[in-house]
């Protein structure tokens, strides 16, 4: 899963090199924390979120597909 959080990243960003993806394992499920530069974050989060969501959507449907609960939080 954290590569493909990875993946879908750097491919929307202009730095690529400074996408980071941590995993943190919760009581719930696994959490991503995705990090991008500054400049990169209004990509990342697109016009209302949408770009986000769709992100999200795509990964949740990832785990599903291996039984797993996850969450995919850009910082």
């Amino acid at each position: 899963m954290k590569e493909l959080v990875e993946v879908i990243a750097k491919a929307l960003v202009k730095n690529p090199e400074q996408v980071n993806v941590t995993e943190t394992n919760d009581s719930v499920g696994t959490i991503y924390e995705l990090h991008v530069a500054p400049e990169d974050m209004g990509k990342v989060i697109g016009k209302q979120g949408r770009i986000a969501k769709a992100v999200r959507t795509v990964v949740k449907a990832a785990a599903t597909r291996e039984n797993k609960r996850v969450m995919v939080e850009i910082v």
